[in-house]
């Protein structure tokens, strides 16, 4: 996690310290992500996970570091990476299909043509049938699916997510884990996710980066560790119940005492 190459990493942040109202909350983070991975950042409640991703996305500027998007400097640039909360923040008053055009009519696209574009989308996420639905009518599971497809048609190179799946409850969660993790690889995505749930990085992760600190108390966070699952993600059901995986989560909850 020292120095990063940006012209070989989809994403990367060099020595990034971030503060929020005068108060450090995160010191020197360097990583990178490459290309069609997934990576996902790891830790407690309060560490500055959500304040590293919103200067990732441009939302705020470090105090100092850089963002790369491929080998473009981002830094402070809203708009170079997709970005989807945890909450779906779908349009009641809007169906699927208009909910997920969005991104393409503040491009600038007709509402023909962006209906057009989300109706060749609905299959691969899993959406077929449900474009003339509201969201007060869809699961948790399919709402998230929908929030994804709009966020997806933003076609930016990387997609940031802020703990996607935690408001589901745990059955919904593990078939949105394995549904993503196909649909990641059949696109070609390239990701960065947040989590406080260990076992949730392990089953859907290329790499654990672990982010321990707490700014509320004075300590300031910091990345600690990284730690690479060495699965492939079509294994990755069987692999959660063997001894490695047990040892990944203990050393990760290691890295969170460090």
């Amino acid at each position: 996690m020292g120095d990063i190459d940006p012209q070989v990493a989809g994403l990367a942040a060099s020595h990034l310290w971030l503060s929020w109202e005068g108060e450090p909350i995160v010191e020197d983070a360097s990583f990178s992500v490459a290309a069609g991975e997934l990576v996902c950042l790891v830790g407690r409640s309060g560490s500055g996970k959500t304040t590293l991703f919103h200067a990732l996305a441009g939302l705020t500027a470090p105090e100092r570091g850089q963002v790369f998007v491929g080998d473009k400097d981002v830094t402070g640039a809203p708009g170079s990476v997709a970005y989807m909360l945890q909450k779906d923040l779908l349009i009641p008053e809007r169906t699927v299909q208009d909910n997920a055009a969005l991104p393409l009519l503040l491009k600038g696209m007709s509402l023909k043509e962006a209906r057009t574009q989300v109706a060749s989308q609905l299959d691969p996420f899993g959406l077929e049938g449900t474009q003339e639905l509201y969201p007060d009518q869809l699961s948790g599971g399919m709402r998230q699916r929908a929030a994804l497809l709009r966020t997806y048609l933003m076609d930016d190179p990387v997609l940031l997510m802020d703990e996607p799946f935690s408001a589901l409850d745990a059955l919904t969660r593990a078939d949105m884990r394995s549904w993503f993790l196909e649909l990641m690889s059949r696109l070609d995505l390239t990701c960065m996710l947040v989590t406080h749930d260990v076992d949730e990085a392990i089953a859907m992760a290329d790499r654990i980066l672990v982010l321990a600190g707490n700014p509320a108390q004075g300590q300031v966070s910091r990345l600690v560790g990284e730690v690479a699952i060495g699965c492939p993600r079509k294994d990755r059901d069987q692999f959660m119940l063997t001894s490695d995986a047990l040892a990944i989560k203990r050393r990760v909850l290691e890295l969170l005492e460090h």
